[in-house]
């Protein structure tokens, strides 16, 4: 990586309904690659049809798909960036209008309406990570980065309040995060060691354990088997939701476990020149960027080069987020940020 920037993975409904990677999605990630991000990260992609999460969504479950990502990875390429496909399953979060069946979980869900995984089933999904990031190899990314975050499929096995199985995958964290350190081990296997393998988690939200959370990380990092780890904390200033951690910021619980050479990669709020000088001061390798990166194509060219550089602050007007690389369907989307996109004017 020329530098320590990355594109967060976000979700952004311009990709075609059968997941093929769409002209306005190519715009969006080039432009980003042309902003000086050192690496840039897709979207969440599914790994399983049936794993979709969100109308527009890239996928990576079919063949069908590789040869738009390899249009993506060789624009990445040319850009001198690096490139990584976050690979997703949206779980009990996977809308049935989408899919036209009924969400999975790793128990019954009747919020969701979501069904159990049966045991062949949750093997059968293990597999399709791993195959996906085989596809993804052949596509020409330099890595994948595991979607373990958020509340999706991986964070539900991971969850104690969402995980109620019996058998090897639930009970014990060491059941609850055994799919997670399968399909790590399996696409290492898979793919060689010259592949860039990383892990998004959530430190606390969707039934997250701050000190379970921890020993998984050190877990991982004590395994070999993965480059980076990825944690979304929302907010990189803020303290944890729960009093019994609250001895020390959430950022400070991530910062001071033993990464060894495994690079550590934050991402939350983070806006401006002195907020990247704030988490790398602190021992944080990389920064993820999302919001900054809607508003601004090449904020690490910004904060790199210009000590004046303010960001622009929200509402802005869907003229400027066009001239930003979003599609109509991407602006749309923003719609549901409050306060993000200038109103529309009704008169």
């Amino acid at each position: 990586m020329k530098n320590r920037f990355m594109l967060a993975p976000m979700t952004n409904s311009q990709s075609h309904e059968d997941g093929c990677l769409s002209d306005e999605e190519l715009n969006w990630l080039s432009m980003r690659a042309k902003g000086g991000f050192g690496l840039v990260m897709t979207c969440a992609t599914h790994v399983q049809e049936s794993g979709k999460g969100f109308s527009g969504q890239l996928g990576i479950f079919s063949d069908i798909h590789i040869p738009g990502h390899r249009r993506l990875t060789d624009t990445l390429r040319d850009e001198g960036c690096l490139s990584a496909i976050q690979l997703f399953h949206a779980g009990m979060r996977s809308p049935k209008e989408l899919t036209g069946q009924a969400p999975v979980c790793p128990s019954d869900n009747l919020k969701y309406g979501a069904r159990a995984l049966a045991a062949d089933e949750v093997i059968r999904l293990r597999n399709d990570f791993i195959a996906s990031a085989a596809r993804a190899k052949e596509s020409g990314y330099d890595g994948v980065e595991i979607h373990g975050a958020h509340g999706y499929i991986v964070c539900q096995f991971l969850s104690s309040q969402l995980n109620r199985r019996t058998d090897d995958y639930g009970g014990s964290l060491e059941n609850r995060s055994r799919l997670l350190f399968e399909i790590t081990d399996g696409i290492r296997k898979a793919c060689g060691p010259g592949f860039l393998l990383g892990v998004r988690l959530s430190p606390e939200r969707f039934g997250m354990d701050i000190d379970e959370i921890k020993t998984i990380c050190q877990k991982l990092i004590r395994k070999g088997n993965i480059d980076f780890l990825h944690i979304s904390l929302w907010d990189f200033n803020k303290l944890p939701e729960d009093g019994k951690y609250q001895r020390m910021s959430l950022l400070s619980h991530v910062t001071e476990l033993d990464y060894g050479s495994v690079r550590l990669v934050v991402a939350g709020k983070i806006r401006s020149r002195a907020d990247v000088n704030k988490l790398l001061d602190s021992g944080v390798d990389f920064v993820a960027i999302g919001r900054s990166a809607i508003l601004h194509h090449d904020f690490p060219r910004q904060v790199i080069g210009n000590k004046d550089f303010q960001p622009v602050k929200p509402p802005v007007s869907v003229k400027y987020l066009t001239a930003e690389g979003l599609s109509n369907r991407f602006i749309e989307y923003m719609r549901n940020w409050k306060g993000f996109v200038e109103p529309v004017n009704r008169e």
